[in-house]
Protein backbone atom coordinates (compact mmCIF):
# COMPACT_ATOMS: atom_id res chain seq x y z
CA UNK A 1 0.00 0.00 0.00
CA UNK A 2 1.32 3.74 -1.09
CA UNK A 3 2.16 6.02 1.66
CA UNK A 4 -1.06 8.38 2.43
CA UNK A 5 -3.27 5.46 1.48
CA UNK A 6 -6.63 5.55 4.12
CA UNK A 7 -6.29 3.20 6.75
CA UNK A 8 -9.04 4.06 8.90
CA UNK A 9 -12.62 4.87 6.87
CA UNK A 10 -15.43 5.66 8.88
CA UNK A 11 -18.85 6.35 7.30
CA UNK A 12 -21.73 7.72 9.40
CA UNK A 13 -20.91 5.69 12.29
CA UNK A 14 -24.11 6.28 15.23
CA UNK A 15 -23.84 4.62 18.85
CA UNK A 16 -26.71 4.92 20.98
CA UNK A 17 -27.59 3.41 24.03
CA UNK A 18 -31.07 2.81 24.93
CA UNK A 19 -34.21 4.08 23.18
CA UNK A 20 -37.35 6.07 23.98
CA UNK A 21 -36.95 9.03 26.23
CA UNK A 22 -33.96 7.35 27.98
CA UNK A 23 -31.86 7.18 24.73
CA UNK A 24 -28.66 8.42 24.37
CA UNK A 25 -26.69 8.97 21.32
CA UNK A 26 -22.92 8.70 22.21
CA UNK A 27 -22.22 9.24 18.47
CA UNK A 28 -24.09 10.69 15.17
CA UNK A 29 -23.21 10.13 12.02
CA UNK A 30 -19.65 10.34 12.44
CA UNK A 31 -17.53 10.49 9.18
CA UNK A 32 -13.88 10.22 9.42
CA UNK A 33 -10.23 9.42 7.09
CA UNK A 34 -6.93 8.69 8.60
CA UNK A 35 -4.12 8.19 6.27
CA UNK A 36 -0.96 6.32 6.16
CA UNK A 37 1.71 8.05 8.26
CA UNK A 38 -0.70 11.06 9.77
CA UNK A 39 -0.78 11.37 13.55
CA UNK A 40 -4.43 12.69 14.99
CA UNK A 41 -6.00 13.58 18.16
CA UNK A 42 -9.68 13.22 19.31
CA UNK A 43 -10.55 16.32 21.92
CA UNK A 44 -13.79 17.22 23.80
CA UNK A 45 -15.55 17.04 27.06
CA UNK A 46 -16.20 14.02 29.30
CA UNK A 47 -19.04 11.94 27.61
CA UNK A 48 -18.31 13.41 24.07
CA UNK A 49 -18.18 10.38 22.44
CA UNK A 50 -14.22 10.13 21.87
CA UNK A 51 -13.39 7.08 23.66
CA UNK A 52 -16.59 5.85 22.22
CA UNK A 53 -15.20 6.29 18.46
CA UNK A 54 -11.90 4.89 19.40
CA UNK A 55 -13.70 1.50 20.93
CA UNK A 56 -15.29 1.52 17.55
CA UNK A 57 -12.27 1.95 15.39
CA UNK A 58 -10.42 -0.84 17.88
CA UNK A 59 -13.29 -3.44 17.12
CA UNK A 60 -14.27 -3.39 20.58
CA UNK A 61 -17.52 -1.99 20.39
CA UNK A 62 -19.45 -2.50 17.48
CA UNK A 63 -21.62 1.08 15.97
CA UNK A 64 -24.95 1.03 16.12
CA UNK A 65 -24.81 2.03 12.21
CA UNK A 66 -22.69 2.75 9.68
CA UNK A 67 -19.34 1.40 8.10
CA UNK A 68 -15.88 0.61 9.14
CA UNK A 69 -12.85 -0.48 6.94
CA UNK A 70 -9.67 -1.00 8.09
CA UNK A 71 -6.24 -1.02 5.91
CA UNK A 72 -8.46 -1.06 3.11
CA UNK A 73 -11.10 -4.06 4.60
CA UNK A 74 -14.60 -3.60 5.38
CA UNK A 75 -14.66 -5.01 8.79
CA UNK A 76 -18.15 -3.85 9.85
CA UNK A 77 -21.46 -3.02 7.85
CA UNK A 78 -24.70 -3.28 9.75
CA UNK A 79 -22.76 -6.19 11.27
CA UNK A 80 -19.20 -7.37 12.01
CA UNK A 81 -17.55 -8.80 8.31
CA UNK A 82 -14.61 -10.51 10.66
CA UNK A 83 -15.30 -13.92 12.41
CA UNK A 84 -12.22 -12.92 13.96
CA UNK A 85 -11.72 -9.85 15.90
CA UNK A 86 -9.59 -10.91 18.07
CA UNK A 87 -6.79 -11.82 15.29
CA UNK A 88 -7.66 -8.62 13.43
CA UNK A 89 -6.96 -6.80 16.30
CA UNK A 90 -3.13 -8.32 16.70
CA UNK A 91 -2.57 -8.39 13.45
CA UNK A 92 -3.53 -4.38 12.21
CA UNK A 93 -4.29 -2.59 15.64
CA UNK A 94 -2.00 -1.42 18.75
CA UNK A 95 -3.61 -0.12 21.83
CA UNK A 96 -2.38 2.13 24.20
CA UNK A 97 -4.67 2.89 27.47
CA UNK A 98 -4.30 5.16 29.89
CA UNK A 99 -4.09 2.48 32.71
CA UNK A 100 -1.18 0.13 31.59
CA UNK A 101 -3.34 -3.00 31.84
CA UNK A 102 0.14 -5.16 32.01
CA UNK A 103 -0.01 -8.79 33.21
CA UNK A 104 1.14 -8.81 36.78
CA UNK A 105 2.64 -12.37 36.56
CA UNK A 106 5.27 -11.22 33.61
CA UNK A 107 8.29 -9.25 33.55
CA UNK A 108 8.43 -5.87 31.81
CA UNK A 109 9.98 -7.65 28.75
CA UNK A 110 8.16 -10.49 28.83
CA UNK A 111 4.85 -8.18 28.65
CA UNK A 112 6.04 -6.95 25.53
CA UNK A 113 7.81 -9.97 23.39
CA UNK A 114 4.33 -12.06 24.28
CA UNK A 115 1.95 -9.70 21.55
CA UNK A 116 4.90 -11.49 19.21
CA UNK A 117 4.65 -14.66 20.90
CA UNK A 118 0.55 -14.54 20.10
CA UNK A 119 1.03 -13.63 16.60
CA UNK A 120 3.69 -16.95 16.01
CA UNK A 121 6.33 -15.01 15.80
CA UNK A 122 9.72 -16.95 17.08
CA UNK A 123 10.95 -16.44 20.74
CA UNK A 124 14.01 -14.42 20.07
CA UNK A 125 12.45 -12.62 17.71
CA UNK A 126 9.82 -11.02 20.52
CA UNK A 127 12.60 -10.53 23.13
CA UNK A 128 14.83 -8.67 20.73
CA UNK A 129 11.59 -6.58 20.18
CA UNK A 130 10.97 -5.81 23.55
CA UNK A 131 14.69 -5.05 24.15
CA UNK A 132 14.39 -2.47 21.22
CA UNK A 133 11.56 -0.65 22.14
CA UNK A 134 11.86 -0.63 25.89
CA UNK A 135 15.97 0.88 25.19
CA UNK A 136 14.50 3.42 23.45
CA UNK A 137 11.85 4.53 25.75
CA UNK A 138 14.14 4.42 28.51
CA UNK A 139 13.25 1.72 30.06
CA UNK A 140 15.42 -1.33 29.24
CA UNK A 141 16.72 -1.65 32.76
CA UNK A 142 13.72 -2.32 34.15
CA UNK A 143 12.78 -5.28 31.51
CA UNK A 144 13.02 -7.98 34.16
CA UNK A 145 10.76 -6.52 36.78
CA UNK A 146 7.39 -7.24 37.29
CA UNK A 147 5.00 -4.63 37.13
CA UNK A 148 4.86 -4.28 40.76
CA UNK A 149 7.77 -3.04 40.92
CA UNK A 150 7.57 -0.17 38.48
CA UNK A 151 6.62 3.47 38.77
CA UNK A 152 3.49 4.96 37.15
CA UNK A 153 5.54 6.37 34.22
CA UNK A 154 7.33 2.89 34.14
CA UNK A 155 4.16 0.96 33.50
CA UNK A 156 2.80 2.99 30.71
CA UNK A 157 5.84 3.34 28.99
CA UNK A 158 6.08 -0.47 29.37
CA UNK A 159 2.19 -0.86 27.50
CA UNK A 160 3.41 1.73 24.60
CA UNK A 161 6.46 -1.10 23.48
CA UNK A 162 3.79 -3.65 24.37
CA UNK A 163 1.21 -1.63 22.13
CA UNK A 164 4.10 -0.91 19.26
CA UNK A 165 5.87 -4.53 19.58
CA UNK A 166 3.77 -6.17 16.14
CA UNK A 167 4.35 -3.15 13.76
CA UNK A 168 0.54 -2.37 13.78
CA UNK A 169 -0.31 -0.26 11.19
CA UNK A 170 -2.90 1.45 13.26
CA UNK A 171 -2.11 2.71 16.78
CA UNK A 172 -5.03 3.87 19.17
CA UNK A 173 -4.15 6.06 22.20
CA UNK A 174 -6.19 6.53 25.07
CA UNK A 175 -4.50 9.29 27.25
CA UNK A 176 -0.73 7.74 26.41
CA UNK A 177 0.78 10.43 28.49
CA UNK A 178 -1.23 11.12 31.17
CA UNK A 179 1.23 9.41 33.23
CA UNK A 180 4.66 10.88 32.67
CA UNK A 181 6.04 14.44 32.45
CA UNK A 182 6.96 16.85 29.43
CA UNK A 183 10.18 15.23 28.53
CA UNK A 184 8.70 11.83 28.18
CA UNK A 185 5.64 12.58 27.06
CA UNK A 186 7.69 14.37 24.11
CA UNK A 187 9.68 11.37 23.51
CA UNK A 188 6.87 9.02 23.64
CA UNK A 189 5.18 11.17 20.60
CA UNK A 190 8.17 11.44 18.92
CA UNK A 191 8.41 7.56 19.08
CA UNK A 192 4.92 7.68 17.63
CA UNK A 193 5.09 10.08 14.69
CA UNK A 194 8.43 8.18 13.62
CA UNK A 195 6.73 4.85 13.26
CA UNK A 196 3.92 6.62 11.45
CA UNK A 197 6.65 7.77 9.20
CA UNK A 198 8.49 4.83 8.75
CA UNK A 199 5.81 1.97 9.15
CA UNK A 200 3.26 3.85 6.99
CA UNK A 201 1.24 3.38 9.97
CA UNK A 202 -1.77 6.22 11.36
CA UNK A 203 -2.06 7.25 15.26
CA UNK A 204 -5.14 8.19 16.38
CA UNK A 205 -5.04 9.51 20.20
CA UNK A 206 -7.50 10.67 22.95
CA UNK A 207 -5.79 13.29 25.04
CA UNK A 208 -6.27 16.58 27.14
CA UNK A 209 -2.39 16.68 27.22
CA UNK A 210 -2.02 20.45 25.77
CA UNK A 211 2.17 19.89 25.92
CA UNK A 212 2.14 17.40 22.93
CA UNK A 213 -1.17 19.01 20.89
CA UNK A 214 1.92 20.27 18.46
CA UNK A 215 2.95 16.43 17.61
CA UNK A 216 -0.22 16.12 15.93
CA UNK A 217 -1.28 16.97 12.28
CA UNK A 218 -4.86 17.55 12.99
CA UNK A 219 -6.65 18.20 16.11
CA UNK A 220 -10.91 16.86 15.97
CA UNK A 221 -12.97 17.68 18.49
CA UNK A 222 -15.95 15.74 19.26
CA UNK A 223 -18.72 17.27 20.97
CA UNK A 224 -22.23 16.00 21.42
CA UNK A 225 -21.71 13.19 19.47
CA UNK A 226 -20.83 15.24 16.46
CA UNK A 227 -17.38 15.44 14.53
CA UNK A 228 -15.64 18.95 14.15
CA UNK A 229 -12.24 19.10 12.24
CA UNK A 230 -9.59 22.01 12.86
Amino acid sequence: MAPGDILIDVKGVAKHYGAGETRVDALRSVDLQVRAGEVIALLGPSGSGKTTLLNIIGCILAPTAGQLALDGETVFDGRWLRDDLRRLRLDKIGFIFQAHNLLPFLTAGENVALVLDLAGAPAAMGQARARELLDYLEVGHRAGEKPAHLSGGEAQRVAIARALANRPRIILADEPTAALDSQRAQLVMDLLRKLAAEQEACIVTVTHDEKIFDRFDRLIHLRDGHLVQT
